[in-house]
């Protein structure tokens, strides 16, 4: 339920949501952490910032970050290793 989902029909060009797909409860969290994080996560802020110059809609760039948090929490738990932000 993450995947940017486009509304389109012919000639006519609609706007870019997120699929509705998946817990409901889940995406909710991860939006709620995906704000804050993208405030206080220097890596989030970063691809949020960048996206946001490629013209990609704000929920769009949420969307992309919400993801990015569920892979890293992926890797926390597969290599049970601390979280370290990357320098640039």
């Amino acid at each position: 339920g993450l995947i940017p989902k486009l509304k389109e029909s012919g000639k006519i060009k609609g706007y870019t949501a997120l699929s509705k797909t998946g817990p409901s409860h889940l995406r909710a969290k991860l939006y709620m952490a995906a704000v804050t994080a993208k405030q206080h996560n220097p890596d989030i802020r970063r691809q949020y910032e960048r996206l946001l110059a490629a013209g990609k809609t704000k929920m769009s760039a949420l969307g992309a970050a919400m993801r990015k948090l569920v892979q890293v929490c992926f890797g926390v738990v597969k290599n049970q290793s601390e979280f370290q932000v990357q320098t640039a």
